[in-house]
């Protein structure tokens, strides 16, 4: 009699692409974000009705004091900036419900990686800072913002861009903070950011208030965003682009940080 043995072979489990990361996931995630009229009030209304209030003044449409445009021109491009942080931290800052609702940690069940959940949100709260840098424009041209049409691509393009940091910073925050308080006390935050990394009013070129500016979050993306308007010099220029990524690096390695550690448990 013969005997025929078996031999099972286990083949080792397969890691999953892109740590997770789900185009459908994305998807959902940026209908869902779409769905809350409160967050498209705060990220879609405020920052035109904020140009239209600063930025339509008398003389500011004649004023052609820089490089590429007028003074209004110059507003909208800031506004726009201010539009996309609005829209990429309240879109970060939604993981705080989240967490009350016990989604993350079911998520971390799910092959899902840290740095893929994160990018996610990234994405999601990326698609609304589009829409908020696209809506002040639209106000701005129609109430007499001018400059050239390259000035108004290359500017949407890099505020769009450099939102990406603030939106690791709501994801940060959101994490950071209880979720029924997060909104109320990012939007005093947000606005001071915006004063401090001049935002809302022009720094100068000496004291002590511009050198500070340029530890402040929002320097970088201010700057660099306004640079094909202002023709900003190669140093300034530097300096912003480290701000970014500096900060960038924070929010991310934070965020992650306090993923991990508020799902530790699941």
């Amino acid at each position: 009699m013969t005997t025929t043995t078996h031999t099972t072979t286990r083949t080792p489990a397969r890691a999953v692409a892109w740590g997770g990361f789900s185009p459908t996931f994305l998807g959902l995630e940026i209908r869902r974000l779409f769905r809350n009229k409160r967050t498209l009030i705060f990220t879609l209304v405020m920052p035109p009705m904020f140009f239209v209030i600063f930025g339509t003044q008398s003389g500011f449409k004649d004023d052609y004091s820089f490089a590429q445009g007028n003074v209004t021109g110059y507003i909208a491009i800031s506004m726009a900036v201010y539009g996309a942080m609005l829209a990429t931290t309240s879109g970060g800052a939604m993981v705080s419900v989240e967490r009350a609702q016990g989604w993350s940690r079911q998520l971390r069940l799910t092959p899902l990686k840290p740095v893929a959940y994160i990018v996610t949100k990234v994405l999601v709260a990326m698609t609304m800072g589009a829409a908020a840098i696209a809506v002040v424009f639209v106000v701005a041209k129609f109430f007499g913002a001018d400059m050239p049409i390259w000035v108004w691509l290359a500017c949407g393009v890099i505020a769009w861009l450099g939102s990406a940091v603030f939106a690791a910073f709501g994801l940060f925050m959101g994490y950071l903070l209880p979720s029924e308080n997060v909104m109320q006390i990012l939007g005093p935050v947000l606005a001071l950011l915006a004063l401090a990394g001049g935002l809302f009013v022009p720094l100068g070129d000496g004291g002590w208030f511009p050198m500070l500016a340029q530890f402040t979050p929002l320097y970088g993306l201010a700057t660099v965003a306004r640079a094909p308007f202002t023709s900003a010099d190669a140093s300034t220029l530097a300096i912003a682009v480290v701000n970014l990524v500096v900060w960038a690096a924070v929010f991310v390695a934070g965020a992650s940080l306090l993923f991990r550690k508020d799902t530790k448990r699941a």
